[in-house]
């Protein structure tokens, strides 16, 4: 199983990026009973739990970034995604995507967000 994340990259305070997390070597029965997460960690901190989106439809995002970001699924393309609006300096990071399926806890390799002031 491998879960390549992308969409990371350099913006400007009060701009968007769309992070993709695709997940492949996993059946799609799998894939639509996982539970779905996003995580951050930025420089000289512990990673954080950003945003969670269950095999039924629930989410919960931290404090700091509800309202501004959005976690969806794709199950057609096994993908799930993080729309961030409204960046903010202290959203750099690098950010992973994680994926629970009951058996098996999933990492991808992560994808860095960098926002300027």
């Amino acid at each position: 199983v491998q879960l390549q994340a992308s969409g990371g990259g350099s913006v400007q305070a009060g701009g968007s990026l769309k992070l993709s997390c695709k997940v492949s070597g996993i059946i799609w029965s799998t894939f639509v009973s996982s539970r779905m997460e996003w995580h951050r960690q930025a420089p000289g901190k512990q990673r954080e739990l950003v945003a969670t989106l269950t095999s039924g439809g629930g989410t919960h995002y931290d404090d700091s970034v509800k309202g501004r970001f959005t976690i969806s699924r794709d199950n057609a393309r096994k993908t799930v995604y993080l729309q961030m609006n409204s960046l903010e300096p202290e959203d750099t990071a690098v950010y992973y995507c994680n994926v629970e399926t009951g058996s098996q806890n999933l990492w991808g390799r992560g994808t860095l967000v960098t926002v300027s002031s």
